[in-house]
């Protein structure tokens, strides 16, 4: 468990009171925010007890283990987004059909409720997720990225893309509020194919937070946009590159990467894209900007905070915090 402390910002002893424990809980880690009366981060603390490594469903006593002591002091309202929601979590949340807004996923907060065997029972109170159907009339989900969406507060019309593992990208109306979104396996596939495909064979993957050889991966992206349609034949170019010597086997992990990022492309402008909001953390965040701006799309970065934000603005819309 990681704990750290706001000190950044200089607030008086009424502004710093406890008011909201917000949990983002996702498939690998859980994230815990103790927030003031404006909804900013008094302290964090991080556990690597993520959903799917909590042992036989016990949610409540991971919990307590990383933040028993904030909810025997403050007895406040948690509220949680995130993979907690899913089948797989503590309690399946609905899933409410898009277009979607803010006070309707407020009004739709399920209650879980679980005892402390010293200050007795509490409540956590887990976010929705969103659905949508597509124009091949297939469903599309979400958990846990509605609520940064929300939290980044965008304007009008805006798209915003969230690399991942399952990369979403996600249309705003006119309201600001979600019409549609796509999900993108773009992650998993770079994965599964640099670690179980022959793709991989000729590989040399490079170490976590190596930089990037920006023109491979310029390369793979021109291709991946203009052969997104036979994206099966497009990927087997990563192999071939190898074998004619075109490339080695430390370009080839990003030529990889640029052809997936730029299929996600090529198949997303369709919708006419001309600007997108990227909402994500370090080097997989700029190798997607990367892409965008070589395709001639313009990009803008949404701040860190936005999860904790959303959580923020979940809870006072169904009156958890009177703020």
């Amino acid at each position: 468990m990681s704990r750290t402390v706001d000190s950044k910002r200089n607030k008086s002893a009424v502004e710093m009171v406890p008011q909201l424990i917000a949990l983002d809980w996702g498939t690998s880690n859980l994230r815990a925010n103790l927030l003031d009366l404006s909804g900013h981060s008094i302290e964090q603390r991080q556990s690597a007890m993520g959903v799917m490594k909590v042992p036989n469903g016990e949610f409540g006593s991971v919990l307590l283990e990383l933040c028993r002591d904030w909810m025997q002091a403050y007895r406040i309202p948690m509220i949680a987004s995130g993979m907690v929601g899913s089948r797989q979590g503590w309690k399946e949340a609905p899933y409410l059909s898009c277009p979607a807004t803010l006070k309707q996923a407020a009004l739709q907060l399920t209650e879980v409720q679980f005892d402390d065997p010293v200050a007795g029972k509490h409540s956590v109170y887990i976010a929705p997720g969103l659905k949508c159907i597509d124009e091949h009339a297939q469903t599309d989900v979400m958990r846990g990225e509605e609520t940064q969406i929300w939290g980044a507060q965008l304007p009008p019309f805006s798209i915003c893309v969230l690399p991942g593992t399952h990369s979403k990208w996600i249309w705003l109306d006119a309201s600001g509020d979600f019409q549609n979104f796509k999900t993108f396996m773009t992650g998993e596939m770079y994965s599964l194919l640099t670690q179980h495909s022959i793709l991989g064979r000729l590989m040399e993957i490079p170490e976590t937070g190596a930089p990037i050889k920006l023109e491979v991966f310029l390369r793979g992206v021109s291709l991946g946009v203009s052969g997104h349609a036979e994206v099966l034949h497009t990927l087997f170019a990563a192999r071939t590159a190898g074998l004619m010597g075109h490339l080695n086997a430390t370009e080839l992990p990003d030529f990889l990467s640029g052809i997936l990022i730029g299929a996600e492309i090529g198949s997303a402008r369709p919708h006419a894209v001309a600007k997108v909001h990227l909402l994500g953390e370090g080097s997989l965040c700029e190798r997607y900007a990367q892409a965008f701006q070589y395709q001639g799309i313009a990009v803008a970065q949404v701040g860190e905070e936005a999860t904790t934000k959303g959580q923020w603005l979940l809870a006072r819309a169904a009156r958890l915090v009177k703020f």
